[in-house]
């Protein structure tokens, strides 16, 4: 794929040797036409050499099926092979569609691409979800260890007779591990159809397809008359002693010892096993089980060069001469973006997870992945190319915009928790679709929440989305008794650490609580630090997650401008949205700071004894909510919880739903300033969970979570609950181990 962007309808130097290099299409092709050369040249050579295996323990290939039949085997084979090659290339020209994505194997992230491969294949990312884990395990491992037995097979065939190697122990072994295998994936297989049509959960019930029968008939059939044609040949061969390997063909055999005109009966269940076969190479490029081929690429493809963090950037704004922003069609998305779609195994474990569709929102992950995949499957240019087999005709598209499917109502209700991406087995980024199309909703269409158009203006006035005076951004410092130096950026930073108070920490009421507290336990342990006051500006965050790169940018230029200007090296911020946006996007526009949240801070205070928690104290039971942008976001999980572990007295518990499965509290993706009219809060929702663990304390991480948690347990009737941030629990504790005996009772 190319790595050069193009603005849509417009063409570029680069556009020409694209067309004559060798395409990912090209390549499946080629890949088609290998195995049905290699599959013609078997047959050829098996017809010519016609060698067999003198030992007597040993089997005949193709023993009792007539040369005819072989001919028209191996030719059909070869002619499917090479409609499979280009089936899968009608695909891949899809990809291509695509805008170009840096995902190029490099000597840096070799490593993590070939584990991020090795997670897929070894099915571990399956398997965080235990029963369909074990499901899949005994249908994919035993699938791939009979395609190994079929292929030695076929390779000891090949072989001059003083070469072949399937006889004596060999083949004794051969036929256990077959027929163990074959065994193993029948489990699987049933345990599948059970799944599907009698236990099915939910996310799995709404999504049966006719094609998913199709798929497990198929393989049904190709297990069950695996054996059954064993069976038939061991009987006809006599029920030889060394066949008692074939731990199924061999019982089996026993039964058709009495059929009458078994050789026609082996035949008859041969040819179903090919035909079966057949209908399995049609099927994988034609249907969701593509996924074989498609879910380990994409897995492999996953890592990119920019933090888990990050959203994908633009070009400058002001300087660019794109002419469309964001993504409404199938070309504006990447070939990565596209083959997402083509890798998707429709398990729903991405809506089982939202906060939004849980809550009664018209988002569904899932449905973002399928829809942009039937727009891009059915405005083909070359002809449509059907996703599934069982596709409703009354659902279709007439153009290529993927906004005839999806709704700006389905986009705007994502929290861009990433929880969607986090629980996906075949690591498909949905959350960065749905950002993208946000992107186009606001910069070309301004269709966003009428709510986020007044932090917008805040945004773009008073430089915070709260839309309140630049000059009260460092009152809430008033509180401190030793009082923090605020600096106005017109000099170097005389301190060793800027403290990013956030807009949160600034302004709202709640927040500036936990600013004091941050900033007092920074006093207290002696650290070197400043603040920036009213020259602290958002961080763009909230516009950014909302579609509003052109606003985010603006905001960022600025602060970078200021923090490059005085030479910040290292920051401190007890918001994960500032967290994420300071550390892993600034550098997309020249900021490249050392930016780390209060919550790993803490912890490395306490932890080198900057901070004396000798003294610190709470006799309580605390829960502690994760944050999404510092938990799936950055994969902080254990910082905050080491620094609640630090009290004495102090019993943790956790919440069902904890760590990259934890719940967010409804405030991402801007949705703190959108109104939430549709269905049961998400936030109420959280704290009804959090609540139900009894705890006596609740604390976060987060000024968004501080707010929705605090406001869910009051609406939930419980004001005996403390809800505070970390710092805030630990000057607590702090504060109580230093008051006199008599003041504590």
């Amino acid at each position: 794929m190319a790595t050069t962007a193009r603005p849509r309808g417009s063409s570029t130097v680069e556009e020409a040797p694209r067309t004559r290099r060798v395409r990912a299409s090209h390549v499946a092709v080629a890949v088609g036409a290998s195995l049905a050369a290699i599959t013609a040249l078997s047959g050829v050579l098996a017809a010519i050499t016609q060698e067999h295996d003198d030992s007597p323990i040993s089997r005949q290939v193709f023993d009792n099926i007539p040369s005819a039949y072989r001919a028209v085997f191996y030719t059909t084979l070869t002619c499917l092979f090479l409609g499979a090659g280009y089936l899968f290339a009608q695909r891949v020209q899809n990809w291509e569609r695509g805008q170009p994505d840096r995902r190029r194997t490099t000597m840096k992230n070799a490593k993590r691409r070939f584990g991020d491969y090795r997670r897929g294949v070894y099915m571990q990312t399956v398997l965080r979800d235990g029963a369909a884990g074990i499901m899949h395990s005994l249908i994919y491992f035993p699938f791939l260890v009979l395609f190994a037995v079929t292929v030695v097979l076929e390779i000891n065939h090949q072989l001059p007779a003083s070469a072949k190697f399937l006889h004596g122990d060999v083949y004794r072994a051969y036929s256990l591990v077959g027929d163990v295998a074959g065994v193993l994936f029948l489990v699987g297989i049933f345990w599948a159809i059970g799944r599907r049509y009698l236990w099915a959960p939910f996310r799995i019930r709404t999504k049966t397809r006719p094609e998913d029968g199709v798929v497990l008939a198929m393989f049904a059939i190709l297990g069950v008359t695996g054996f059954l044609a064993e069976g038939a040949r061991i009987a006809l061969d006599g029920r030889p002693e060394f066949e008692r390997f074939s731990i199924i063909g061999w019982p089996l055999s026993a039964l058709f010892e009495t059929v009458d005109h078994l050789s026609g009966w082996h035949q008859a269940i041969w040819i179903l096993h090919v035909v079966a076969f057949f209908a399995f190479v049609v099927i994988v490029p034609t249907t969701k089980l593509r996924h074989m081929v498609t879910s380990p690429l994409n897995m492999y493809l996953s890592d990119r060069d920019r933090p888990k963090g990050a959203m994908k950037p633009m070009p400058d704004l002001e300087a660019t001469d794109l002419e469309s922003f964001g993504a409404s069609v199938v070309e504006d998305f990447t070939w990565k973006q596209l083959l997402d779609t083509d890798a998707c195994t429709i398990c729903g474990r991405c809506t089982s997870v939202c906060p939004a569709q849980m809550t009664g929102k018209p988002l569904d992950p899932r449905e973002i992945v399928l829809k942009v995949g039937q727009v891009m499957a059915e405005s083909r240019p070359g002809g449509a190319v059907s996703p599934v087999v069982g596709h409703e005709p009354e659902l279709t598209v007439s153009t290529n915009s993927v906004f005839e499917r999806i709704t700006p109502e389905e986009i705007w209700a994502c929290t861009s928790c990433k929880a969607c991406d986090e629980v996906c087995p075949v690591n498909i980024e949905i959350l960065d679709k749905i950002l993208d199309m946000r992107r186009y909703l606001s910069l070309m269409e301004s269709n966003f929440p009428a709510e986020l158009g007044t932090a917008y203006r805040g945004m773009e006035n008073q430089s915070n989305p709260w839309g309140l005076s630049q000059a009260a951004r460092g009152d809430w410092a008033e509180a401190l008794p030793l009082g923090v130096e605020v600096v106005d950026g017109s000099g170097p930073l005389d301190h060793e650490y800027l403290y990013w108070v956030g807009c949160a920490g600034s302004f709202d009421d709640k927040n500036k609580k936990v600013s004091v507290a941050t900033a007092k336990l920074l006093q207290r342990a002696g650290v070197d630090f400043a603040i920036l006051g009213p020259n602290e500006n958002c961080n763009g965050d909230p516009a950014r997650r909302s579609g509003n790169e052109y606003l985010f940018q603006m905001l960022a230029r600025q602060n970078i401008e200021a923090m490059n200007g005085m030479g910040v090296k290292k920051i401190i911020t007890q918001c994960p949205h500032c967290f994420n946006t300071l550390g892993n996007e600034y550098p997309q526009l020249g900021g490249n700071y050392e930016v780390v949240h209060h919550s790993q801070f803490l912890e490395w205070l306490i932890e080198t004894g900057k901070l004396d928690l000798s003294e610190a104290e709470l006799d309580e039971r605390i829960v502690y909510h994760d944050s999404c942008y510092l938990g799936r976001h950055n994969d902080v999980y254990l910082a905050p919880r080491k620094v609640l572990g630090s009290l004495k007295g102090i019993d943790i518990v956790e919440a069902p739903r904890n760590g990259t499965k934890g719940m967010c509290c409804g405030a991402g993706g801007a949705r703190m300033w959108m109104e939430e009219a549709t269905g049961k809060k998400v936030n109420t929702e959280r704290s009804q969970e959090l609540l139900a663990t009894g705890a006596d304390r609740i604390a976060t991480a987060c000024p968004f979570c501080y707010i929705m948690i605090d406001d869910g347990a009051k609406e939930n009737g419980r004001d005996d609950v403390v809800v505070q941030d970390i710092s805030m629990h630990l000057l607590d504790a702090l504060e109580r181990g230093e008051r006199p005996a008599d003041k504590l009772t």
